[in-house]
């Protein structure tokens, strides 16, 4: 499968990252899979790398309703807890689009990951060109960020306090995106 790259002024590039970034969108983003995808309604997923017990037990009760209402999830899917949610909403068949914070250049992809692209309901996403090659702080904090762009709706598993998450939280505020949070206790 071969990569496909979006100018900004393409009709498939989200609208939502011109109108919420402006001149701090990316003028290309490269995308490996379901391109048409980006033109479903998305929930943005988050957690931080620190969530408690509670929040976990939810957070995958969570990711099997999604993929059983066949909601289209968007995530970096990178800390724990966004990665066994990929897992769950892998066994689907909604949408799933996994915004890299990395190039998709040289990528391995993961065997889990095939059967999605396989069937046409995956996407990987990346605004970088050739590096970095693996995540650095500097590039998440860029994927969450356009992660939230391209999101009708987001859902906050956990926000540590004092992490990353919260500057997630301003931005949905900022840009009036419906926000949910999953809910602790019955």
């Amino acid at each position: 499968m071969k990569p496909t790259v979006l100018n900004s002024t393409d009709a498939d590039y989200p609208a939502g990252l011109r109108e919420r970034l402006g001149e701090h969108a990316p003028k290309t983003l490269t995308a490996l899979g379901a391109v048409a995808s980006l033109s479903q309604p998305k929930t943005a997923l988050f957690c931080s790398v620190r969530c408690p017990g509670e929040a976990i037990l939810r957070a995958y009760d969570t990711a099997q309703k999604l993929r059983d209402d066949g909601v289209t999830v968007v995530s970096g899917f990178h800390s724990p807890v966004e990665k066994e949610c990929l897992r769950i909403l892998l066994r689907g068949k909604q949408p799933i689009i996994i915004y890299l914070g990395r190039s998709l250049e040289k990528i391995r992809i993961p065997a889990a990951w095939r059967g999605g692209l396989d069937a046409g309901r995956l996407l990987l996403l990346s605004s970088f060109e050739k590096r970095p090659r693996r995540p650095t702080v500097e590039s998440s904090h860029q994927r969450n960020e356009i992660v939230t762009a391209l999101a009708d709706e987001v859902l906050i598993i956990h926000a540590e306090p004092g992490g990353s998450i919260e500057r997630i939280s301003e931005l949905v505020a900022h840009w009036k995106i419906l926000k949910r949070e999953v809910p602790l206790g019955n």
